[in-house]
């Protein structure tokens, strides 16, 4: 899929990834880019259309869902990272809220748009989904099972030609890391890596070099392989007991 006169839909639109994102798909030459943020978002560009949405609110996403006419392309890119230990049980439910369930409600709202269009959805996770990270354990819980939401979700929408990319970076220089002394890539350069991956029809997304780094092995390893071989399960019958 390529953005020119394609109609955007980003989550977490206001900082890092998600504001890069709006911003390269305009440079794109996206049709409309509905940008949608917990507060009130404004821009320059008539191409936008902010929305006010909180991804763990049903009645946001309702209510964003009345306000888009078409849909070709959903980028959940709206997280939450939280350093934690696993002691704090809210700590999890608040990362399973907003990066697992809250990309699972969205999706499913806006379902009948990308149907229409034959659409694509990117969900932008992390390389933590495939590694956890030891500082934020529960953002590497919530991230791992949204990586087998978007499994699941590829192969079950592939019969309405409703493609799923998942993006995996590793960090990148927003406000999420800014206490982190490590290397960092740009918000600016993995949107581009994310559109062009989509582009390709990548499946996963690495899009900077600390992921690139292990984009080879992982396509080309007993993971996806396995992944494959249980995607093709799906038009398998079931076994009654």
């Amino acid at each position: 899929m390529t953005i020119a006169d394609k109609a955007v839909l980003v989550t977490g639109a206001n900082r890092g990834i998600g504001k890069a994102l709006v911003e390269e798909a305009l440079r794109r030459g996206a049709k409309r880019v509905y940008a949608s943020t917990r507060q009130p978002l404004a821009h320059s560009d008539e191409r936008v259309t902010p929305l006010t949405l909180d991804v763990t609110d049903a009645r946001q996403i309702q209510g964003a869902v009345e306000r888009v006419e078409s849909l070709d392309l959903l980028i959940n890119n709206a997280g939450l990272a939280l350093y934690d230990d696993l002691s704090d049980h809210a700590a999890l439910e608040q990362s399973l809220a907003v990066n697992l369930y809250g990309p699972y409600g969205v999706t499913q709202a806006f379902l009948p748009l990308l149907t229409r269009s034959r659409g694509a959805i990117v969900n932008v996770l992390s390389l933590s989904a495939i590694a956890a990270v030891p500082f934020s354990p529960a953002y590497s819980i919530s991230k791992a099972a949204a990586f087998s939401l978007a499994q699941s979700l590829r192969v079950l929408l592939a019969k309405r030609d409703i493609r799923v990319h998942v993006v995996l970076p590793g960090p990148v220089d927003t406000d999420m890391t800014r206490g982190l002394q490590i290397p960092k890539a740009s918000p600016e350069s993995v949107a581009r890596a994310i559109f062009d991956g989509v582009a390709k029809g990548e499946e996963e997304i690495f899009p900077d070099p600390m992921s690139e780094a292990v984009a080879e092995g992982w396509r080309g390893g007993a993971v996806k392989a396995l992944q494959r071989q249980f995607a093709a399960l799906v038009n398998a019958e079931p076994v009654n007991a």
